[in-house]
């Protein structure tokens, strides 16, 4: 079977990210018919400074243009894989360094959601299994809301050998579970810092918890007694950003 040879990616920030920085590998542009709002136009005053190819098009085709998905009146086609690419060997050159790690986080929503508080605290990378979660989807880049065009998405092969390469790289590694006494306000804080989240329903499999260098918890004061995993890798990743930044 042929490789695909473009991707289609939607949403107002998904689109003006691809646009901003990396604009090269877009290929066309469609915007919604009649719309002629600010932000609209911004974008297609991007793509024909550049170059890109635009057309205004009826809502119904653009929405069969990213199969029925919510595309806030603009849809884009890019380049297959022009997406940030960075390896995660790349990353262990760096000095200070904050990774998020899912293990088997399968909805598209939450990586995307995921990828987007990641992006927020300037997280270096999110790190995946390739068999085991999603690819760039333009699901996951529509949640994202242009993160996926910033923040590299590292899709790994063998998550308990890139957590063993971590820890080799003095990487330390911190695990999310509801069953630790070990607070996330109180676990030690490094220059170089990993955070593993679980599935949504099973939580971090048994190699993934034994690869970490400590089991916090995120502290619960209400009556739930956990977070959709999106929201706890925001509340973990930006509480141990602040710390990092304070020295620990």
């Amino acid at each position: 079977m042929a490789k695909a040879q473009h991707e289609i990616i939607y949403g107002l920030h998904a689109v003006d990210a691809a646009l901003r920085n990396n604009r090269e590998t877009v290929l066309q542009l469609w915007v919604q018919q009649g719309r002629k709002d600010d932000r609209i136009r911004r974008l297609v005053d991007i793509a024909n400074s550049a170059g890109i190819s635009t057309e205004a098009m009826a809502t119904e085709k653009l929405t069969m243009k990213c199969d029925g998905q919510r595309h806030q009146g603009v849809v884009a086609r890019i380049r297959a894989g022009a997406r940030r690419q960075l390896a995660l060997e790349d990353l262990l050159e760096r000095e200070s360094l904050l990774l998020l790690i899912l293990d088997e986080v399968q909805d598209p929503h939450n990586i995307g959601a995921c990828l987007r508080s990641a992006n927020a605290v300037a997280a270096d990378a999110v790190i995946v299994s390739k068999n085991r979660s999603p690819g760039l989807t333009s699901v996951v880049s529509k949640v994202a809301s242009g993160a996926a065009e910033d923040t590299p998405y590292i899709q790994v092969s063998n998550l308990a050998r890139a957590l063993d390469k971590l820890r080799d790289a003095d990487v330390h590694i911190v695990g999310t579970s509801g069953d630790s006494d070990l607070s996330l306000y109180d676990c030690h804080v490094s220059p170089r810092m990993a955070v593993v989240m679980g599935s949504e329903g099973k939580g971090m499999r048994r190699l993934t918890r034994e690869a970490c260098n400590q089991l916090i918890s995120i502290p619960m004061l209400g009556t739930v007694e956990s977070l959709n995993v999106s929201v706890a890798s925001g509340v973990t990743l930006f509480e141990l950003r602040r710390r990092m930044l304070a020295g620990g």
